[in-house]
């Protein structure tokens, strides 16, 4: 028995007609039987509520339950608002540069101090590891400074940003280092501030 093309291209159409429709009346069967499940699962819900409601009808809570804020509409009368204040012009005065004939070195504005927060950090750290506070001072005589008032202030910074610190203003000391001057030597440099205490 020999078929020819126009045959065999109605049975293929035939065959996958019928797939498809066996496979969309499986899908309809399933999401019937999913829909049936959800509806048995609220309507159990909704006696669950029942039945905790007829026990509560004769055995109330005397207590609040819940508490809602008052509502209460915010007024806002508009002489309380403020008034406009025009933004102050500077007053630029129209004068000639001058140019000075002073010598003045300017490799200070090329000389870069970087600061390592990674190793002053460490510091705390460990000093906290053993003790629940430790002060700037008692910090400094461990480590004393190396980059000078750049570090300092490093340290202060370190203790607002990541650290918890108090203040005692009753007691001021004196932190000292070595700079280096114009000329190449080096002179002590002092600050004076309040006692800073790490805390852990």
């Amino acid at each position: 028995m020999t078929l020819d093309f126009a045959t065999l291209d109605a049975l293929r159409t035939h065959h996958t007609q019928r797939t498809v429709a066996l496979l969309s009346e499986q899908l309809r069967r399933f999401l019937d039987d999913q829909a049936w499940l959800e509806n048995r699962r609220i309507m159990d819900i909704l006696r669950s509520i029942e039945r905790n409601a007829l026990v509560l009808r004769d055995n109330q809570p005397t207590q609040a339950m819940m508490e809602l804020a008052e509502p209460h509409p915010e007024i806002t009368l508009p002489m309380e608002r403020p008034l406009f204040t025009p933004p102050l012009k500077p007053v630029i005065d129209n004068l000639c540069l001058q140019y000075g004939d002073e010598q003045i070195d300017d490799q200070a504005l090329f000389s870069q101090v970087v600061v390592d927060k990674t190793r002053l950090t460490r510091h705390i750290r460990q000093a906290l590891q053993d003790r629940s506070q430790i002060s700037l001072s008692e910090l400094l005589e461990a480590h004393p400074l190396q980059e000078g008032l750049a570090e300092l202030v490093t340290y202060l910074q370190l203790g607002c940003d990541v650290f918890t610190t108090v203040v005692d203003e009753s007691r001021q000391i004196f932190v000292h280092w070595k700079a280096p001057a114009s000329t190449g030597e080096k002179l002590l440099r002092s600050a004076r501030l309040p006692q800073v205490i790490f805390v852990r």
